[in-house]
């Protein structure tokens, strides 16, 4: 069997606190396994499972005792570095008028899909790592998946609640057909209207430099820039097989600014982004 992986990636944060939570299941061609990986503001595990707990139901997963779906997270973790008890319940989810691949989500062979499940909700619960509380009354949360045999070569990737509104946005050299084209997906939640910005939809990246991504599509245009990065290491597939180490800043400083037409919608500048950026 070819390699492939399967991951969703449930963030939760409140004014001080971020926990980002990865199940996943990958198959490397020769076994299959699945992880969690924990990620917070300041560190990060993975622990591997047997494939044989791994199930799977519509939007919901369970690994073992752990379970992650529409109405939440609930976790029961416990290795000798690493024990984590708790549940967080979601409000109601935000989904996407359509899928954020567009007509991409067709073309087969395709490296990486990626799936967006909920731009924004609420949040209500507590997760104890390793004798630290995390709180999450009146929080947000975010939720996300990808699926596919390997991660992009080159990409960046930035993710923020903000009052009024959320952001998500992936900039990624996409294999196809022997060649390369950078590929741009990204949604901006504003005062209740969702503004799409796509490959598909005539989206062009203007720059991706000095840790700053930059978007332009008809009257639209949207900054990100990583002002200061707290990156930690993370598995990631190739192949399906979790070998590459990639960074995220789960939270950090960044600035984000969105314009269409003559006016500027937002721009802000914040400490709780999440970035990746896996640019040179």
């Amino acid at each position: 069997m070819k390699g492939y992986f399967y991951g969703w990636y449930m963030k939760c944060q409140s004014g001080t606190q971020t926990l980002a939570v990865i199940p996943a299941v990958h198959q490397d061609g020769r076994k299959r396994t699945c992880s969690i990986q924990i990620i917070t503001d300041k560190d990060v595990w993975t622990v591997s499972f047997p494939a044989d707990i791994f199930r799977r139901s519509g939007k919901n997963i369970s690994i073992g005792k752990n379970y992650f779906g529409e109405d939440g997270i609930r976790l029961a973790i416990h290795t000798p570095e690493l024990t984590v008890k708790g549940k967080v319940n979601f409000g109601p989810l935000s989904p996407l008028k359509y899928d954020i691949m567009g007509p991409f989500a067709f073309v087969p062979f395709m490296e990486c899909r990626h799936s967006v499940w909920s731009m924004r909700h609420s949040l209500c619960g507590r997760v104890c790592i390793n004798g630290v509380e995390f709180c999450f009354r009146d929080g947000r949360g975010y939720w996300e998946g990808d699926r596919g045999r390997s991660f992009p070569k080159e990409y960046a990737w930035t993710q923020c609640c903000f009052p009024g509104g959320s952001l998500m946005l992936s900039v990624a050299d996409i294999p196809m057909m022997g060649t390369y084209f950078t590929g741009i997906i990204g949604v901006v939640m504003w005062q209740g209207k969702e503004y799409r910005l796509a490959t598909y939809l005539g989206a062009k990246i203007v720059q991706i430099q000095n840790r700053t991504l930059r978007i332009i599509q008809g009257d639209m245009e949207f900054e990100a820039r990583l002002l200061e990065s707290a990156g930690r290491p993370l598995m990631a597939p190739a192949k399906g097989d979790m070998v590459r180490t990639i960074h995220e800043s789960a939270a950090c400083r960044a600035f984000y600014q969105f314009r269409k037409g003559k006016r500027t919608l937002f721009s802000f500048e914040t400490e709780l982004a999440s970035f990746e950026y896996e640019y040179p």
